[in-house]
This record gives C-alpha cells, structure tokens and sequence, in this order.
C-alpha cells in the first residue's frame, strides 16, 4: 500500500498539463496588468482634478485657470481603427494555436504538424498593424507640436503627451512579446508552449486597445 502511494505521488508530481500552464500563465498576466491599471486610474484622477484646479498668476497675483482644452489630430481615430483591427488579428491567431495544442494534446498524430503549415500569419499581421499603430503615434505627435502643443505648453497638452505616451511604451512591452511568439515558433518549440506564450500575448494585447479606447475618450469628452 505504501509502495502505491510513493507511486501516485511521484506520478502526481509530474509537469502540469496544457490546462493547468494555461491557467497559471494568465494569472500571472493578470498580477501583472494590476499595477498598470492602477497607474493609469491615478492618471485619470489626476487630469480630472487638474481641469478644475486655478493657479496664481505672477504677474496680477490672482488665481486663474491656465487649463486649455487640446484639439486632438484626427489621425487618432485611423490609430484607433487600426488597433481594434490588429486586436481581432490577435485573437484569430490565439484561436488558432489553441485548436492545434488542444489537437496536439489530444492525439499524436503526425497530422497536427501538417495542419500548422498551412496556417494565416496572424502574428505576422498583428505585429505590423502595431507597428503601424506606434507610427501613426508618432505622426499624432508631430501634429500636435507643429500646432504649437508641445509638452510643456500647457497642462492639458502635457497630460495628453503622458497618457499616449504611457500607452505606447506599455504597447511596445507587446511587440516585443509577439516576437518572442515569433523566436518560440522558428525554435520549433511544443505547439503547448507556443500556444500559452500566444495567449497571454492575445490577452494583453486586448487590455491595450482597450485602454486606448479609455484613454481617447477620457481626452475627448473629459475636457
């Protein structure tokens, strides 16, 4: 009896299954995306309170209001389009791998690396539609400066300059994940591997277009 239980245990103890990786990969995106809400909730308090904040003019010693509303560049809306597009290319490409690794899970079939030639490059898509996204950005920027809004100029277009800028430097934490997806996949890495390394890539690339939905609308409508 006391041999089968040693034998259970070490049977029990073995590597966790596709399931359990799974699970475990997207709590730990989720730890992960806590503080980055949080950062981006103290922002928002922050642009709120400021509107309505006075402050004193040195040369009449008054308090006046110094808050600005900014014309955002129009090009954000295409910016827009084009990440809420690169975000269903995501999810295409989860969907996808997940199929082959619940195939590859449930069979050894030679047939499932067959099946993994003829995929769509999502990825590939996804990757060039954030990059674009992070030109368009960019593009935004130079707009803003050359109508005269820079950083400094005002408190209004300093918050937008954080807010987007925030959000392209945590988006570019994404690209660098989906070429790791990418590395994984020429290493020929387990389609489990791969396909848990897409997934929490998937999930937060989803958090980032909608947080930039948050943001565009936060500097639209709460100005």
């Amino acid at each position: 009896m006391a041999s089968f239980t040693t034998t259970a245990t070490i049977i029990d103890s073995g590597p966790p299954d596709y399931a359990t990786r799974l699970r475990r990969a997207r709590l730990g995106l989720l730890v992960a995306l806590t503080p980055v809400l949080m950062l981006f909730v103290s922002f928002s308090s922050a642009y709120v309170v400021r509107q309505g904040l006075p402050t004193l003019d040195p040369r009449t010693n008054q308090l006046v209001r110094d808050w600005i509303p900014v014309t955002l560049p129009k090009l954000l809306l295409i910016n827009t389009g084009v990440l809420i597009l690169s975000s269903v290319f995501m999810e295409l490409a989860r969907r996808q791998i997940k199929g082959l690794a619940t195939l590859s899970s449930a069979t050894t079939a030679p047939g499932v690396s067959a099946g993994e030639q003829s995929r769509i490059p999502w990825l590939s898509m996804t990757l060039v539609l954030g990059l674009a996204f992070l030109l368009g950005q960019w593009t935004a920027w130079r707009q803003l400066a050359a109508n005269g809004f820079y950083v400094a100029t005002t408190p209004s277009s300093s918050f937008v300059y954080l807010l987007t800028g925030t959000h392209a430097i945590h988006l570019m934490g994404g690209i660098l994940a989906l070429l790791v997806a990418g590395i994984a996949s020429l290493l020929r890495r387990s389609v489990a591997t791969r396909s848990i390394v897409v997934d929490v890539t998937a999930w937060y690339w989803h958090f980032m277009a909608g947080l930039w939905i948050y943001i565009l609308c936060l500097l639209e409508f709460a100005s």
